[in-house]
């Protein structure tokens, strides 16, 4: 379980396919020599498992059914990923309650800044767009946000303050990439109560 506050922006450094998944070698010099392998680590919004661990590195891999769904084949080496290590119980969760679970991809539609801060409208496939309100929480690689707007079928807005800009890659984003995207938690379980409820009074 992870909060979606970002603790830093590892790179790629190196990437390696074997026969049924691809290993990626992650430099982090704030994170990694705190890790152990077998922890997990949210990589762009994805709960991985660090299998190796260096001095500034670890190494995570990932499997075919993750690397359809999430934009982790799309990486390259010298790529940005926000990283953030599993919460632990007690501690203050200053985001919300993130699975590391990416329910699907969306794209970056258009981003102006307004002032100090940035807007930014995604293209949201309807299976998060219909779990997500306004002023609700939603999940972007791996960054936990605040939902500014739903302004039009399938997009999301966000607004996103200069220190999120500069500290994750939501600030390198071009119009047209890709993000993972977590819905939120607690809007997925309402939905899938109710949706369970009306397919139960339809029955005979």
């Amino acid at each position: 379980m992870f909060t979606g506050i970002v603790e830093c922006v590892g790179r790629i450094v190196e990437i390696e396919d074997m026969q049924t998944t691809r290993n990626f070698v992650i430099r982090a010099q704030d994170i990694a020599p705190t890790l152990k392998v077998g922890d997990s680590v949210s990589v762009d919004g994805a709960c991985l498992t660090a299998i190796t661990v260096g001095v500034d590195t670890f190494s995570v891999d990932v499997i075919g059914p993750t690397l359809d769904r999430t934009i982790a084949a799309s990486y390259k080496p010298g790529c940005g990923v926000n990283l953030e290590r599993a919460m632990r119980l007690g501690e203050r969760i200053d985001g919300h309650l993130v699975q590391g679970h990416v329910d699907c991809v969306g794209t970056l539609r258009s981003s102006r800044q307004d002032g100090e801060f940035w807007l930014m409208d995604f293209a949201v496939p309807e299976a998060v767009l219909g779990v997500t309100v306004e002023h609700g929480s939603i999940t972007l690689n791996g960054v936990s946000l605040t939902v500014s707007d739903l302004p039009g079928p399938g997009l999301c807005r966000i607004g996103v303050i200069p220190f999120t800009h500069e500290h994750t890659n939501l600030g390198t984003l071009e119009v047209g990439e890709h993000v993972n995207i977590e819905g939120d938690m607690i809007g997925k379980y309402v939905a899938k109560i109710l949706a369970n409820r009306a397919d139960h009074r339809e029955r005979p």
